[in-house]
């Protein structure tokens, strides 16, 4: 699609109606309009849309298969991470990211891929706890 010179990825993706793409900050520091690009987070508030020619753009709208969930996106609902919500399709979509190149991470290792996603109403356990649970469950183990 062609977007205005100056236009920014989250701006085009709200545009279409991608709504789990927040705007928050637009200084690429909270995380909430992360996007995967070619299966990378990317901070879609300070990329331009002509940045993103070329790659392939996932949202959360895009994780999950037809009306199965994504496995990260049943770990979250099953841990009941975040209270409210705003951070969560960030979050997913890293984790998301992070378990494709890293099948089995640390603790620490998922604490140092989410450190780009702010949660104000959590202390990051219970996303920790997500994002290993769903590590389980891509591995094919954790049942619940």
């Amino acid at each position: 699609m062609d977007a205005p010179a100056g236009e920014t990825l989250v701006e085009v993706l709200r545009r279409l109606g991608f709504k789990s793409v927040k705007d928050g900050c637009y200084t690429g520091t909270c995380g909430g309009c992360t996007v995967l690009m070619d299966d990378r987070p990317v901070a879609s508030c300070i990329m331009l849309a002509a940045q993103a020619d070329g790659s392939r753009i996932t949202t959360l709208e895009g994780l999950a298969d037809g009306d199965k969930l994504h496995p990260v996106q049943e770990a979250f609902l099953e841990i009941n991470t975040p209270q409210c919500g705003f951070c969560s399709p960030g979050m997913i979509l890293t984790a998301v990211s992070l378990l494709r190149r890293n099948p089995n991470p640390t603790r620490e290792e998922i604490r140092e891929a989410i450190a780009g996603n702010t949660c104000r109403c959590s202390g990051y356990v219970k996303i920790v706890d997500a994002v290993v649970l769903a590590a389980e469950k891509m591995r094919g183990g954790a049942r619940r």
